[in-house]
């Protein structure tokens, strides 16, 4: 390895450790975590399969359907990497949830977008290394299935050049419809797919970059759905799956 390229590792080092969160902010999300994961593993059953799939270090996208405000939890704990999420701007109005997002380092957003500078704040981690959890529908399902993705992502994954990973879940729907005020306890499975790297999608243009991931999300989906139904043991759908406990 030549020197310019150890150079460039020692400025990456230690533009990372610039950047790291106080202790006592890491150990309260990792306090969270170790909390939920408990709770969702006890009464929702949650159920993991293609972990191993996410990319272990550098930045990525994590692109998953949007079926409840139950997703990012789970998408959370079944991911072994911390993620960053994103946030409507408007949530951060509300003290309480201000406070757990701040906490929890959630990339504000406006209605419409990313915005300027949620785009700014989410290349930022991306090219630090992080990962970073969108759901590219823009909004919760009306019916449990996948609704077209909007190309958005597209310029943040070109920009960033970080690894695009789908993921999907089954189950949130039924737990949570946006509908419903509560939420009810079901089995929740979720699946990951292969990453999409830079060097296959920049041979193609936003139309054919959104088609490519939206049918890896619908394999995903169709994944987590039979998981799901398998181990309620309903009448199974034409696609391949399975799980595994997150625990």
């Amino acid at each position: 390895m030549s020197r310019p390229e150890l150079a460039g590792e020692r400025v990456t080092a230690r533009e990372r450790k610039a950047h790291q969160r106080p202790l006592s902010n890491r150990a309260w999300q990792a306090f969270l975590k170790f909390l939920a994961r408990l709770t969702a593993v006890t009464l929702f059953r949650v159920r993991a399969r293609g972990r191993e799939l996410v990319p272990a270090t550098g930045g990525g996208l994590l692109l998953s359907n949007h079926q409840s405000n139950l997703d990012p939890l789970f998408v959370g704990l079944t991911c072994d990497r911390r993620l960053n999420y994103v946030a409507r701007d408007t949530l951060f109005g509300f003290a309480l949830l201000r406070w757990l997002f701040r906490t929890l380092d959630a990339i504000p957003i406006d209605r419409d977008g990313l915005g300027l500078a949620g785009l700014k704040e989410t290349l930022k981690r991306l090219k630090r290394g992080e990962m970073v959890l969108l759901f590219p529908e823009g909004t919760r399902t009306r019916n449990g299935e996948l609704q077209p993705i909007k190309p958005g992502f597209c310029v943040v994954a070109r920009r960033a050049s970080v690894p695009i990973v789908p993921v999907a879940l089954a189950g949130s729907y039924e737990a949570w419809p946006r509908q419903r005020r509560v939420f009810r306890v079901t089995p929740i499975h979720v699946h990951y797919g292969a990453p999409l790297w830079p060097a296959e999608f920049s041979r193609l243009n936003d139309e054919e970059m959104v088609a490519e991931v939206e049918r890896r999300m619908r394999a995903c989906l169709d994944a987590a759905e039979l998981a799901r139904r398998r181990a309620l043991r309903l009448p199974q759908k034409t696609c391949e799956g399975g799980g595994r406990a997150i625990a």
